[in-house]
């Protein structure tokens, strides 16, 4: 394993595991993707030591404490609630064109589409927290396109207009509820001030790194990222590699134990290339925008797995020797601790079968 490597898993948390809550692993990383709820799950539970996945089901739902909503790259991210007003405020001008082809393109013109919006708004101020399913009827109901993904850029619009986020688990998800009722009114941001923090955010949790990859990991232009970075360029130090890292960043004490990691984590995601993970194994950990979970063994994807009928089962495509073996053994077992603190386990299990 290079330097490289090793110092962004310890960036990453898959060193020490040393986050005592949810929030201290979004706090570390910024955002988790979170398209995938188990995924943004499972990433906690890789990063920490002890937690249950009824720990982030209070956080989103009974603290308030954290988030899931659309930022990066237009995508669903976990964030703490702090960070979610600068984020978005942020990430969400770049996402809005295509938002509005892609409304195109599924039949929903402007005009249906702030109906629409009038209609969601209006049935969670009234109702409180709705799942998509709800939603969907209601806007159908107001004789707006909801087939295809219509609904879903339809949500993505109230999203990036900072009207609504997913906060409190239903069922096996983060329902939606409005921004104003379950966070408040939202403070003003400072585009200069967040694009510093944004800077130094991602290093904290992605360091060693390079304005390519945190323009990759954050869907901003290059010249918006390379500001946020040059305001902080006292507190960075540059590598002869070209990466910088922040001065003072902890030294890794070793290498990570075996890991089970979910789908879509954060390892894979944070920068223009995992080739240092995955290596010649693209095709079998992602394809067509799908990551699959893998098992992490001395830096190095190593095998896929799934979760059925309360089981772990792995599937190498190198070989592993029999200490790691043993190692995601025990990491399957904690797995199953994991998400056995999860009221809605049985609903992920079936959904795991029909994929």
């Amino acid at each position: 394993m290079n330097a490289v490597v090793r110092q962004r898993l310890a960036s990453q948390l898959l060193t020490d595991r040393s986050a005592r809550s949810p929030i201290e692993v979004a706090e570390r990383l910024l955002a988790v993707q979170a398209q995938d709820f188990r995924g943004a799950q499972l990433a906690v539970r890789a990063r920490s030591e002890g937690l249950r996945a009824g720990d982030l089901a209070r956080a989103l739902t009974d603290d308030r404490s954290m988030i899931v909503t659309t930022l990066n790259r237009g995508t669903l991210h976990l964030v703490r609630r702090e960070d979610y007003p600068w984020l978005l405020a942020l990430t969400a001008p770049t996402v809005r064109t295509a938002n509005a082809r892609r409304l195109a393109q599924e039949g929903v013109t402007p005009t249906a589409a702030e109906r629409a919006i009038v209609v969601i708004v209006r049935a969670l101020g009234a109702q409180g927290p709705l799942g998509r399913d709800a939603l969907r009827s209601l806007v159908a109901a107001a004789g707006v396109q909801t087939r295809g993904q219509a609904l879903a850029h339809i949500l993505l619009l109230a999203a990036l207009r900072g009207l609504i986020v997913r906060g409190p688990l239903a069922g096996d998800r983060p329902a939606f509820v409005l921004t104003r009722d379950w966070l408040g009114e939202m403070p003003p941001v400072d585009r200069d001030v967040a694009l510093r923090e944004l800077a130094r955010r991602y290093l904290v949790g992605h360091g060693p790194a390079d304005a390519r990859d945190l323009a990759k990991w954050s869907g901003l232009p290059l010249r918006d990222v390379r500001a946020g970075l040059r305001s902080i360029g006292p507190d960075l130090v540059e590598r002869g590699d070209g990466l910088v890292e922040l001065a003072g960043a902890p030294r890794p004490s070793g290498v990570p134990d075996p890991r089970l990691l979910g789908p879509f984590d954060p390892v894979l995601l944070g920068w223009r290339s995992r080739d240092d993970i995955v290596g010649t194994h693209h095709g079998i950990v992602t394809s067509n925008g799908v990551f699959r979970p893998f098992a992490l063994v001395d830096g190095r994807a190593v095998a896929t797995w799934s979760w059925r009928a309360g089981r772990v089962t792995l599937a190498p495509f190198v070989a592993i020797n029999d200490e790691a073996v043993a190692a995601l053994a025990s990491e399957a077992e904690d797995v199953r601790r994991y998400v056995d603190d999860d009221p809605d386990r049985g609903a992920a299990d079936r959904d795991e079968r029909r994929a």
